[in-house]
């Protein structure tokens, strides 16, 4: 799928873009079937070690990393893209898909940025930091990135409904607003907080939500009895500063150079 102009300039004026439809089913499945392996694997080795009761192999995906954290949480700070380095989430961060759509706002030289997460958003009640606050993604760059077009790409890997805390965005606003490190995490300040409403975006997999770096958005906590699994992305034009050069980013689509897109999983690892 590639974003037509109509749906190019909805994204220039409002900071972001909803995209329906976007991935298909097989897109996703390698990377659910990557983690719900993982999980197999570390429950048994938590319940041999006695750190959970059961291996809750009857729950779903949608809730079973919910049952498993009640009982220890030491599973789900395991989780994230940099901790896990799955092959299949490597190969999903150049999906052609995905690079279809990226392409239309970045351009046809493509680089993943080094902020990179999945997200397994428990149910209130489990942890303290499931709620955030409302920020903008150029606000957690260094100042190198200032001038980069960074694309968020975020998309639900379960639904993401407004029960279960779907990202919400405020449009139409450009420019760095002065950031603090909340009990919640980083925030805008409260004196700088656009005027404007937020939307709520509930999506279902297959759809992608994009948004601008100066895009303030959060996400309010989980009122459901399921987990909302997520992946937040970052693209920009190849050789753009990324505000993180302590970490590597790579190419992941090059029309004047495939040669450099970066399939090796062993060095990106």
């Amino acid at each position: 799928m590639k974003l037509t102009q109509a749906q190019i300039e909805q994204f220039e004026n409002e900071g972001y873009l909803v995209v329906k439809g976007a991935l298909t089913q097989d897109d996703l499945l390698p990377v659910v079937e990557e983690y719900t392996a993982f999980i197999n694997q570390r429950a048994r080795e938590m319940h041999d070690g006695g750190q959970i009761s059961e291996l809750f192999e009857n729950e779903p995906f949608e809730r079973r990393i919910w049952k498993i954290s009640l009982e220890s949480l030491d599973l789900y700070g395991q989780l994230d893209i940099m901790k896990l380095r799955g092959e299949a989430m490597f190969e999903f961060l150049r999906n052609e898909n995905l690079m279809d759509v990226v392409e239309g706002l970045v351009g046809p030289e493509i680089t993943c940025s080094p902020i990179q997460h999945i997200r397994a958003k428990l149910p209130q009640g489990v942890r303290d930091d499931q709620v955030i606050p409302w920020h903008q993604d150029a606000g957690v760059t260094l100042e190198e990135a200032d001038e980069s077009f960074i694309l968020t790409v975020w998309l639900p890997v379960t639904e993401a409904t407004i029960e279960n805390g779907c990202l919400e965005v405020i449009p139409k606003v450009r420019g760095l607003k002065t950031h603090y490190k909340s009990d919640s995490g980083t925030s805008i300040l409260p004196e700088q907080m656009p005027k404007s409403e937020g939307i709520a975006l509930p999506v279902s997999p297959g759809d992608l939500v994009l948004m601008h770096k100066d895009t303030p958005h959060r996400s309010t906590p989980n009122l459901s009895d399921t987990v909302r699994w997520s992946i937040d992305l970052r693209f920009q034009p190849t050789g753009s500063p990324t505000g993180r050069p302590a970490h590597p980013d790579f190419v992941t689509r090059s029309r004047s150079n495939p040669h450099s897109v970066l399939t090796d999983h062993e060095r990106w690892c």
